[in-house]
């Protein structure tokens, strides 16, 4: 029954598919089975230290590790090229366990300025109480982000396309510029996703996502996942996973396994609708400018074409008007729309539309000012609208645009 697949010389799609799986030795089953104990018999006494882990450990308790989640990283592991993948609660578990993990007190760490607002908040308010440095750093800027290089500076954290105004990072430039310096780089890849930017293989040491977006797919899962070099994945797992905890359900990696199995396919149809949209948002009278990395109007357009080989389907759009007629059509969205969910989150299957407004956004989360806000205000105007474009017909999509704009 036992078969053996080259996962590294298969497809995208068959890796997908089968990628961390394999049936069932005992069942014959072809589905993979939900593993929900929290613990394992074993033939006699083993190291009750997570200190004494190692690759032949047997399963003990499921903070350790479990079948399920371990399937969920192997297939993780293999999208992104990597030789390791650790799986969290959230995508917050994971960046924070990015943070905690590889830092200490004294050591700086670069951020991208404009990035997912929690992990800018973390960043922010979180990390100096344990004695790190931070600094914010326009990383579309490769002269700016030279000049905040520093000889204790430990990591670097991109965030492209960044959330929320799909400004783009030279993954392959900022990554030599920071092994350099001695610093390691960690990307933040959930809206670009596997399928359309490889980080690893642009230069990053580690490749982060929030798995409830694009790798679940289907909006009824919360993950996180980091993949990279084993030595790099055993530090966070034996310092974020076992002994802060924050480790992802079995039920939750199944669900999210799930959704993986067809991420190729469904970020072909994302794309192919998202660009269609963008390109009747562009044309519509009410809308002043769309940032899409797939429109040629796009400022950083040949550096999508470079880096991705799917421009995913996470846009932005400023209407004409100010921020007062930006919140008041927010609500008249809200109100309107049929089809598209007026909703937080991105990377579901169904199409979710936000309003997100700059003065709020500037004070609350990103606490930017000179040429950085500058570099913000340049794609968000008063505020933008986040669109998560989802599995439905573009025609119906701009259409049910068109009736509430």
């Amino acid at each position: 029954m036992a078969r053996k697949l080259d996962i590294k010389s298969a497809g995208p799609q068959t890796l997908a598919v089968h990628g961390g799986e394999k049936p069932d030795t005992t069942t014959g089953a072809s589905s993979p089975s939900i593993v929900m104990s929290s613990t394992f018999l074993t033939d006699g006494p083993e190291e009750f230290s997570a200190y004494g882990m190692t690759e032949d450990t047997p399963y003990l308790y499921t903070r350790w590790a479990n079948p399920t989640v371990n399937a969920l990283e192997a297939k993780i592991a293999a999208f992104e090229g990597a030789e390791a993948c650790q799986c969290f609660a959230s995508g917050m578990a994971a960046a924070s366990a990015i943070f905690l993990s590889l830092l200490k007190a004294g050591d700086h760490v670069i951020v991208a300025d404009v990035c997912y607002a929690a992990i800018a908040e973390l960043s922010r308010d979180i990390l100096p109480r344990f004695g790190i440095e931070v600094s914010y750093v326009n990383l579309s800027d490769e002269d700016a982000f030279r000049s905040a290089l520093r000889d204790t500076t430990r990591l670097v954290f991109i965030d492209t396309p960044s959330n929320p105004i799909i400004r783009l990072t030279d993954i392959r430039a900022i990554s030599r510029l920071a092994h350099e310096a001695g610093a390691l780089v960690a990307v933040d890849n959930t809206f670009a996703t596997p399928v359309g930017t490889r980080p690893l293989e642009l230069g990053a040491d580690l490749v982060m996502h929030s798995a409830t977006k694009y790798l679940c797919g289907h909006g009824d899962a919360m993950g996180g996942a980091v993949a990279g070099s084993k030595k790099l994945i055993q530090i966070l797992q034996g310092d974020a996973a076992i002994h802060y905890g924050g480790v992802m359900s079995p039920f939750n990696a199944w669900l999210i396994a799930r959704g993986a199995a067809t991420l190729p396919i469904r970020m072909r149809a994302h794309q192919e609708t998202a660009l269609a949209v963008a390109k009747f948002l562009e044309n519509h009278p009410k809308i002043e400018r769309v940032f899409y990395p797939g429109l040629p109007s796009h400022p950083q357009y040949e550096l999508a074409r470079q880096q991705m080989a799917n421009f995913s389907a996470m846009m932005s759009f400023r209407i004409r008007g100010n921020a007062k007629d930006g919140r008041a059509l927010a609500h008249r969205l809200a109100e309107k729309l049929d089809i598209i969910h007026y909703a937080v989150s991105l990377g579901h299957h169904r199409s979710l539309l936000c309003w997100m407004q700059t003065d709020e956004l500037l004070a609350s989360s990103f606490r930017v000012d000179g040429k950085a806000e500058d570099s913000y205000r340049h794609f968000a105007g008063d505020g933008i609208f986040r669109f998560s474009v989802g599995l439905e017909d573009a025609d119906d999509l701009c259409k049910d645009l068109d009736r509430a704009l």
